[in-house]
């Protein structure tokens, strides 16, 4: 049994069409206000789901992550020139 009231303000070719496919339908405007919102209810739920299912996920993995300690802040920016010099005195002839 239906109990509670909601309004809201639409655009008035909005409301004509939402009149039209009632009647098109042969349901009531209610019946398809209620079809909608439980639909997007139905759809966003699973997304706030599948939010928290990752959030599980991203602590659970987050427990197995390192930290690189080093002494040069600016040790990323200069990987690529350490890597080939490294290479070049592995490979130097």
């Amino acid at each position: 049994m239906k109990t509670e009231v909601y309004s809201w303000r639409l655009p008035g070719d909005l409301k004509s069409d939402l009149e039209r496919a009632a009647q098109l339908r042969k349901v009531s405007v209610a019946w398809i206000l209620d079809a909608a919102v439980r639909d997007w209810l139905k759809k966003s739920g699973a997304a706030l789901e599948s939010e928290e299912a990752q959030r599980k996920l991203h602590a659970a993995a987050a427990r197995c992550f390192g930290v690189v300690q080093g002494h040069d802040p600016r040790r990323a920016e200069k990987a690529r020139d350490a890597v080939r010099e490294r290479l070049r005195r592995r490979y130097a002839r």
